[in-house]
């Protein structure tokens, strides 16, 4: 059996459960995502507790409500989840740098908070997004309002998997079109990259990509399939409920992620609900959730 290949122990399959707490949203968009560092460390360890063994999160300036990528908030952070619970913890990216009105940043300043947190040994995942597309929700066509290009050039993907190769964390893909999979397959291979870990992203409030049905996941599947064969891959996106896959992903050899982030802006949900609820159709297919020493034991087996 190989790294890659499906757990067993005596509770059944060990499927990862993603938490991604917060996003680049800001409380106005989406209410009930923790903002302050105290916030955020105490939503994670919830998460944690409730079946998540991997946390994802955005940093934020209070005074102002917007995302803030800075080392230090990070390392704060992830030492406070990580003080109290076992979980792999990892930061973002900056998003949304043109629908801010902001100038294009080089790759080094992009990163800077990946290089120091490696440097510093914190990091076991990151977020590295291989390819660029167009983010537009759907009321934004009806309103006549534009969305935006979300811009990851070859150059900033090369520059941040030579950081995961330097560092040795696992770049997280989040694969918002095929062409993601393809190129980030790719580039992984070129740069020496550790594992990265492919996550489908469907929608039903945007347009890029596919809806969160059958049909998008068997496409996804016939591509990693050639071309990252045995690669680990969960199930996520934006403005989607994607509790409605995880049967399918589980019994595909899939993993999960679920949060706030992810879903529909306006939500009432809450992140500790949400794992739950993915804890409990993992169990209904006969599987378990995984800790983070699961986790880690698959992306880097002795």
């Amino acid at each position: 059996m190989n790294a890659m290949e499906e757990q067993h122990d005596e509770g059944g399959r060990k499927v990862w459960i993603e938490a991604a707490i917060n996003g680049p949203w800001g409380r106005q968009a989406q209410p009930n995502i923790p903002v302050a560092v105290e916030d955020i460390i105490a939503e994670g360890v919830a998460c944690v507790e409730a079946g998540a063994a991997i946390v994802h999160l955005h940093a934020y300036d209070t005074a102002t409500g917007r995302q803030r990528d800075d080392a230090d908030l990070y390392a704060a952070i992830i030492h406070g989840i990580r003080s109290r619970v076992d979980a792999i913890v990892y930061p973002t990216v900056p998003f949304l740098p043109e629908a801010e009105g902001a100038s294009p940043l080089a790759p080094a300043e992009r990163f800077a908070h990946l290089d120091a947190l490696g440097r510093a040994g914190l990091l076991e995942w990151a977020a590295i997004d291989p390819g660029s597309c167009n983010i537009t929700r759907w009321d934004q066509i009806q309103t006549d309002t534009h969305g935006f290009v979300y811009q990851n050039s070859e150059a900033h993907i090369r520059h941040a998997l030579r950081l995961a190769q330097r560092h040795g964390f696992h770049p997280s893909y989040a694969i918002y079109e095929p062409g993601f999979l393809r190129l980030g397959a790719a580039l992984a291979w070129r740069e020496s990259a550790p594992l990265p870990v492919y996550r489908f992203m469907f929608t039903s409030d945007y347009s890029f990509g596919f809806p969160p049905e059958d049909f998008a996941m068997t496409a996804y599947l016939h591509l990693i399939d050639r071309l990252a064969p045995g690669a680990p891959w969960m199930v996520a996106g934006l403005g989607v409920d994607i509790l409605p896959l995880i049967p399918r992903a589980v019994m595909e050899g899939g993993h999960v992620r679920v949060g706030l982030e992810d879903m529909p802006l306006g939500s009432g949900s809450r992140n500790v609900e949400l794992v739950q609820a993915a804890v409990q159709r993992v169990r209904n297919m006969g599987a378990q959730p995984a800790t983070a020493a699961d986790v880690r034991a698959t992306l880097s087996p002795e």
